[in-house]
């Protein structure tokens, strides 16, 4: 580890290794490092190994702006998305300056000194290293274990009980009974893979979820590619999708029953004649008042058309030797059971930030447009946001640090922090998703306003804002050490090459 660095990366998931290309690719000579809690890069798409994992987003906004996807599948498998995430590190060289292993506990910023102090646990050991930027991109969950409800009578249960997130490698669900607890889009993509094998798998939900049966492939991007090449294919595809699910988005808010209707049919399409859409299919909340799923190829249908996959809507009672016994009285046989229960939300990879000597409180800060905190200096994190792909709203956060970087080295400013100085504007909560795992943790995170800029908008809207918004706009407030503004320029971040 380097004893200081320009900017700091905290995780080496899809969102550092994508703000390290922007750091690296804007300021040549600027110095940074990225360190990493686990021994091995990747973020999500490594520590996530059960059958069937894939993206819940297309691969043309899942992936980086400035590195066209361009294999067939736009629904791609994880192992893909990990070569692909580990391929743009490697390419760009950003591999050679993450240091794995290394767990961030606790950060704290000098005003004096205009610096993160930052330690991060090695083994048995605290190292220390300071910078002059702190930018988070650690996700926004526990990496050490998943959610799992206490459920009555688990302790009787004669076979095996696995949570996804820490999949068992060696697991035989070859000709077994296997009952996957769940509808989210964990369950929606390891039910119909574990069907390939297993003798029958049942989906057990509380309550239906919308699910959307998408193509794996996408034609038009196919033919684009021939015709434009992969890299003019990438942009025009991507944008067609963010401009597809920004308006499907805006419909589903405003015209909630079309768009659950429309849902409603196409599922009935996907499923055996006669079968009960409505107890099984048919949410009661609004569409994208939690995330939608998405069955690569319908395949989720296409196992229940074949039998070899049954949903249960109701709730679990309790264990039993041989498998769930429900509210209802009915009882599930199973020889595996998967608690696809959920995550277990984490804000800032849980790092205990300081500044002057003050613990930050983060349900205290408000999020400045989805990005910093107030009262927070020199600090950014990575939140790709919850309705739209991850890496769309990731790779716009490191537009902004970019474009704000340039700022401070132009105007000679060595600190930057937003403050909210308007004791009249309304809070609400950061997470805009009525999601069982969001809301047993929305009140660890950061609040955010009413309007911007601590409300985000819709991705097309912050876009402009962000590539084109003022950066003094009055909120952001800009210093050197002394306290006092100036205007003089400074080398402070125009400085040297990169550190390993």
């Amino acid at each position: 580890m380097p004893e200081h660095v320009d900017v700091l990366i905290v995780g080496a998931g899809l969102s550092g290794i994508g703000a390290a290309h922007h750091i690296q690719s804007a300021f040549p000579e600027r110095t940074y490092a990225i360190v990493e809690a686990r021994e091995t890069t990747g973020g999500t798409w490594d520590l996530f190994r059960y059958p069937g994992l894939r993206s819940d987003s297309d691969m043309y906004t899942l992936g980086y702006q400035f590195r066209p996807w361009t294999r067939a599948n736009a629904i791609a498998d994880g192992k893909s998305i990990l070569r692909y995430i580990r391929d743009t590190a490697a390419e760009s060289g950003i591999d050679r300056y993450i240091h794995v292993g290394h767990r961030v506990v606790r950060a704290e910023w000098s005003s004096e000194s205009a610096r993160w102090t930052v330690a991060a646990r090695h083994g048995a050991e605290t190292v220390t290293v300071t910078c002059d930027f702190l930018y988070v991109c650690s996700g926004y969950y526990h990496y050490d274990a998943g959610h799992t409800p206490q459920f009555p009578g688990i302790e009787r249960f004669g076979g095996t009980v696995c949570h996804p997130q820490a999949w068992p490698q060696d697991l035989d669900y070859a000709g077994k009974k296997v009952v996957v607890i769940g509808s989210g889009a964990t369950a929606v993509s390891l039910v119909p893979a574990m069907a390939d094998q297993a003798a029958h798998v049942t989906m057990l939900q509380r309550s239906p979820t919308y699910i959307l049966a998408r193509p794996r492939e996408d034609s038009l991007a196919r033919t684009l590619q021939r015709v434009l090449g992969s890299r003019r294919a990438y942009s025009v595809v991507r944008w067609r999708n963010i401009l597809k699910s920004t308006l499907l988005y805006q419909i589903g808010q405003r015209r909630p029953d079309f768009v659950r209707s429309a849902i409603r049919k196409a599922t009935i399409r996907q499923l055996p004649p006669g079968y009960d859409v409505d107890t099984h299919f048919r949410p009661s909340y609004r569409p994208w008042d939690q995330r939608v799923c998405l069955a690569a190829d319908g395949d989720l249908f296409s196992t229940i058309r074949s039998g070899r996959v049954s949903v249960v809507t109701d709730h679990i009672e309790e264990f039993t030797e041989t498998g769930l016994r429900l509210e209802s009285g009915a009882e599930l046989e199973a020889d595996i059971v998967v608690t696809a229960t959920g995550l277990r939300m984490l804000a800032l990879g849980g790092i205990q930030l300081g500044v002057d000597g003050h613990d930050i409180e983060l349900p205290e800060t408000m999020s400045y447009k989805g990005m910093m905190l107030s009262g927070v200096p020199n600090f950014a994190f990575a939140f790709g946001g919850v309705k739209i792909s991850w890496t769309l709203g990731a790779d716009l956060t490191a537009e902004y640090v970019v474009r704000l970087l340039r700022y401070l080295d132009v105007h000679g400013y060595e600190q930057c922090v937003p403050i909210n100085d308007d004791p009249t504007r309304a809070t609400r909560s950061m997470l805009d998703l009525q999601s069982g795992y969001v809301q047993r943790s929305v009140h660890e995170f950061p609040m955010a306003g009413s309007r911007f800029p601590w409300k985000v908008p819709s991705y097309v809207i912050n876009l402009f804002r962000l590539r084109n918004g003022r950066i003094d706009d009055g909120v952001l407030r800009f210093s050197r050490r002394s306290g006092t503004r100036t205007s003089s320029r400074s080398p402070r971040f125009a400085g040297s090459r990169a550190l390993s």
